[in-house]
Formats: structure tokens, C-alpha cells, sequence
């Protein structure tokens, strides 16, 4: 059965920075292009970075390219997402799943960024 977990999440001041993690199981992770998406309060499901199975294709979103960073580690089934920056528009609950099908999940993470 696979399982995705978020971590990381937190209040954070704008400006500031927060790493995300996203442990998987059930699955072959090393196999699987991952994503995260992400919803702000009141708004629909928002893409914004994917990385491929072997970690040589990314690609971000016009929102958060060149502040946030996605990596993963195969020998640890876990997929990361650095954010840097941070304003509050980027305030969500933030979710891991695989890419392209997207028929797994996680529970979420919150993320507020406010001062």
C-alpha cells in the first residue's frame, strides 16, 4: 500500500525559509517522478515543481522558481522541497505526490508565512 508523508511545515517570517521532506513507501520511489503541490486557503490545487525519477529533470513553477529547490534522495525513499524566501502568498498546505498519474498522496503539511 503506498504511503506518502509530509514534514517539515511550520510558521515562518517572510523572508524566511523551510524544508519540506516527504517520506514514501509501498511504491518504487526511485522509479517514480515525484511532485509537489500545493493549496492555499479558499483556492484551488496549485503545481508547482516536479523532479523525475533519476533526478536530472526539474521543473518549477513561475511562482516559485528561483526559491524553491526540489531534491530527493532514492536511498532514503524521500522527496525534499527547500523554500527560501518565503512570502506570504506561499502561505498552504503543501502535498507530495507521484507524477504524471497522481493517484498518491499525502495528508499535507501546513505552511504559514506571516509576521
Amino acid at each position: 500500500q503506498a504511503q506518502l508523508v509530509e514534514s517539515g511545515g511550520g510558521l515562518v517570517h517572510p523572508g524566511g525559509s523551510l524544508r519540506l521532506s516527504c517520506a514514501a513507501s509501498g511504491f518504487s520511489f526511485s522509479s517514480s517522478s515525484m511532485s509537489w503541490v500545493r493549496q492555499a486557503p479558499g483556492k484551488g490545487l496549485e503545481w508547482i515543481s516536479l523532479i523525475m525519477a533519476g533526478g536530472g529533470t526539474i521543473r518549477y513553477a513561475d511562482s516559485v522558481k528561483g526559491r524553491f529547490t526540489i531534491s530527493r534522495d532514492n536511498a532514503k525513499n524521500t522527496l525534499y522541497l527547500q523554500m527560501d524566501s518565503l512570502k506570504p502568498e506561499d502561505t498552504a498546505t503543501y502535498y507530495c505526490a507521484n507524477a504524471p498519474r497522481y493517484d498518491y498522496w499525502g495528508q499535507g503539511t501546513q505552511v504559514t508565512v506571516s509576521s
